[in-house]
């Protein structure tokens, strides 16, 4: 979103000061240029009020205040060196500490970003014809999107899930249907990015499973879980058991991943959703670094040493529509994270210190009307992402704020990222934007507001005990509201909705998801269910329980071994619960 005015500007009713000659030589200065004038000056006013018209329109812009962006960052009319030089900043190179501009010396000179659009929807046979099809026209790697009922430890037989299985995502509850959506697809040649939290275990599990019965080793497995469950005690809302239990799964698979599924990403720490749900771009780093920091705790209280599992973190943001601050929060990001690594938990492995992240475009930004506008959003939103150094990239497609989008629309999507990496020039030197005064301004700017955040959130103790407090939630409330507030008195313009708006928009062509979906979903788990060995089945749950019990026991392994006994992910999630117990959230207002 661009800068907007938010007070009251201008000089209006101020008496031009007098201007007073120093000398004559100043005089005859002063004299000659007002002979000759520019074309702008040379206008015949005799009308009073259009001289006072013309005086307010050409006030000099420092009078103008209230310019502000998104994070409420002041913004003056023109920057220079001074507003950057008391950083005292030495000349950052790409690939080097604090990584500024970029984590890698030759960036997207040597190798563009992962163009990774998220998919998954319907059946597990739908949603691998959508990753073949993805595959075809170019995508470098998978983004598989798992239904409500996956999401929050349910199958696809239970009461609770009617209505939502394969809306959002794909349904999962077997192992039978992670077969399916990866058929035909060889796990050792593409990465997948996995978007589940609660039950991500689970699903490494499933997807581990199907490597070995492709013949792959773990050890060669590429790819990323979510895994972030205090983003979604703060935003998402997709939780299944208390913190506590919850971090401890977390620490399980960062440990065994650690070890046995070395070049997967097994935490994609996140703030995007914080970002859909109303922060700006300084909350959304400073919420997301302090999550960081109670895993990263997590770890180290477990009896890891930072350099064996840092660099496998990798991070999710949003990009939206605020252009430069958008880069400058990326710029700043890494720059933030590499000395929270290296001062606060004293790592000595660079790649420790290497912020990691996937960017996609804002949902939020997306509008029902007039949706092809939605393509330029979008556009805009990848070039800040790109010129920001991401490492992957989703766009999104530009009827998703009405539905799942349409292949068409996802073909747009990804020729959008291949136009910026092929066409633009944008990739043909590292951190383009190095050296813009207002870029750097803002770039420090944002570093220093998010590092107040995160004193803040220490005195609190901690990120888990700023979730417990509703700290978090009431932060990205007010400023949801303050959004809100702006665009129905329209101080904030969105095209389409609150201006320019067209009364002849015609809706697209939406993807329709076949309501007998559900009905064959239930059919095929029941028929899972029916065909194997309920003893095996009983004997691997009890193992769960137990190893649960325990609080110094690594679950992994044994999900794992229910996983290939056949236990489903709605069984796996009942056993934790028998344990753990169920969340149950604190409502404010």
């Amino acid at each position: 979103m661009t800068a907007r005015k938010i007070g009251k500007g201008g000089s209006k009713g101020q008496k031009k000061p007098r201007q007073k000659t120093a000398n004559l030589k100043q005089k005859k200065v002063i004299q000659k240029q007002t002979k000759k004038p520019n074309r702008s000056t040379k206008i015949k006013l005799k009308n009073p009020k259009q001289v006072k018209s013309i005086s307010k329109s050409t006030i000099k812009p420092e009078k103008l205040d209230g310019i502000v962006t998104d994070s409420k960052i002041p913004v003056k009319v023109s920057y220079f060196r001074t507003d950057i030089s008391r950083r005292n900043i030495k000349d950052e190179k790409p690939g080097k500490y604090p990584f500024t501009r970029g984590i890698h010396e030759t960036m997207y000179r040597s190798r563009f970003w992962t163009m990774r659009q998220y998919s998954g929807f319907g059946s597990a046979e739908e949603t691998n014809e959508r990753f073949k099809f993805l595959l075809e026209h170019g995508q470098t790697g998978l983004s598989l999107a798992f239904d409500l009922p996956t999401q929050t430890g349910r199958d696809s037989d239970n009461p609770q899930s009617e209505g939502e299985v394969g809306r959002t995502g794909v349904a999962i509850s077997s192992i039978d249907d992670m077969l399916t959506c990866f058929n035909g697809i060889p796990l050792d040649k593409v990465s997948t990015s996995m978007t589940i939290n609660s039950t991500a275990s689970t699903l490494l599990a499933l997807y581990i499973t199907v490597a070995e019965s492709q013949g792959v080793s773990p050890s060669s497995l590429r790819g990323t879980t979510q895994n972030d469950i205090l983003k979604e005690y703060i935003a998402r809302n997709t939780y299944i058991y208390p913190p506590k239990p919850s971090m401890r799964l977390i620490g399980d698979m960062i440990q065994y991943c650690s070890k046995y599924v070395t070049q997967w990403y097994p935490i994609s720490i996140s703030g995007y959703h914080m970002r859909e749900a109303g922060s700006n771009a300084v909350q959304e780093l400073a919420f997301t670094f302090a999550d960081a920091i109670e895993y990263i705790n997590t770890c180290i209280d477990r009896g890891m040493k930072i350099d064996d599992f840092a660099p496998r973190l990798s991070f999710f943001f949003c990009c939206t529509m605020e252009f430069f601050e958008e880069i400058a929060k990326f710029r700043a990001a890494r720059r933030i994270y590499a000395r929270i690594m290296k001062e606060r938990f004293h790592a000595k492995d660079p790649k420790s210190c290497t912020l990691r992240f996937h960017v996609q475009t804002s949902g939020e930004s997306l509008t029902a009307q007039q949706v092809d506008n939605n393509i330029v959003r979008v556009a805009t939103e990848a070039m800040s992402a790109v010129l920001g150094g991401c490492q992957s990239l989703h766009t999104n497609s530009r009827d998703e704020a009405l539905a799942l989008p349409t292949e068409e629309s996802v073909k747009i999507a990804l020729r959008t990222q291949q136009i910026i990496a092929t066409e633009t020039g944008v990739t043909k030197t590292v951190d383009p934007l190095a050296g813009s005064y207002y870029v750097d301004y803002l770039t420090n700017k944002i570093e220093d507001e998010v590092e107040n955040y995160l004193k803040k959130i220490d005195r609190m103790g901690g990120a888990l005990k700023a979730v417990e407090k509703g700290f978090f939630q009431d932060e990205i409330r007010k400023n949801a509201y303050s959004l809100k507030k702006e665009i129905d008195e329209q101080k904030r313009v969105i095209v389409g909705v609150n201006k320019y708006k067209d009364q002849h928009d015609i809706e697209p062509k939406l993807n329709v998801i076949d309501q007998s979906i559900e009905e064959r979903q239930i059919a095929r788990l029941k028929e899972f269910k029916n065909s194997r060995d309920n003893i095996k089945v009983e004997h691997a749950v009890s193992i769960l329980i137990s190893n649960a019990e325990k609080e110094d026991s690594n679950l992994m392994p044994h999900i794992i071994n229910a996983v290939k006994n056949k236990v489903t992910l709605g069984e796996i999630s009942n056993a934790f619960q028998s344990v753990f117990g169920r969340y149950q959230p604190k409502i404010s207002f």
